[in-house]
């Protein structure tokens, strides 16, 4: 006859060593990080002069009546930890040239005109899921001192306890991509500098920070 004491204890014995393995098993799973967002140069023409108008929607100025020239596209995606977690309240600072290739900004000496409409500029926070969202004008590609610079954006994203300097650029824009020395010099981690196409003028692009919790 089966002692029910005996029974209950190697239950407990069981259960014991299914939940240790089941901590044990989560651990690993934590301790597997993401590949993080590569940093690169600020770049010269980060706006020390803030323009009034900074909100998400970089295409509309308040107070005009014109929206800036060229194609309008949105930019979503969510600011995560090293260990996907989200990140919110991180804060974004995001700044760019218009659609002819010209920042607003007193060092750009290019010939190319400025658009009045344009904000050029954001500062955003990420919401609750680490989520974010721009709408703004396709930037151009334009000439400069170190070659052909390929569409892209300049970030500078604040989180908890991390700080990250990078660029975004345009996955439908591999041909200008292939020849951009700052895109080429990512190597291995050039692909996490890509934002994705998913729908007519729509990208998705994740940022992964060092912070952990």
């Amino acid at each position: 006859m089966i002692d029910p004491k005996h029974s209950l204890s190697r239950r407990v014995f069981g259960g014991s060593v299914l939940a240790l393995g089941a901590i044990a098993a989560s651990k690993t799973v934590a301790a597997v990080e993401l590949a993080p967002t590569p940093d690169q140069a600020m770049g010269p023409f980060f706006p020390i002069e803030r323009v009034a108008d900074e909100d998400a929607d970089l295409t509309w100025i308040k107070g005009h009546k014109k929206r800036a020239d060229g194609e309008v596209i949105q930019v979503t995606g969510r600011v995560l930890d090293r260990y996907g977690n989200p990140v919110s309240g991180a804060r974004l600072d995001l700044w760019q040239c218009n659609s002819l290739g010209r920042y607003a900004h007193a060092n750009d000496t290019a010939t190319m005109p400025l658009d009045p409409h344009f904000q050029g500029y954001a500062s955003i926070r990420t919401g609750a899921n680490g989520d974010w969202r721009i709408t703004t004008i396709k930037p151009a590609a334009y000439d400069s001192p170190i070659g052909k610079r390929t569409p892209h954006i300049h970030f500078d994203v604040q989180g908890k306890r991390h700080r990250l300097i990078t660029q975004m650029y345009f996955s439908d824009d591999g041909a200008n991509n292939s020849t951009d020395r700052l895109y080429q010099d990512l190597g291995s981690s050039a692909e996490r500098a890509l934002a994705r196409l998913s729908g007519a003028g729509k990208y998705d692009w994740n940022i992964v920070l060092q912070d952990a919790g």
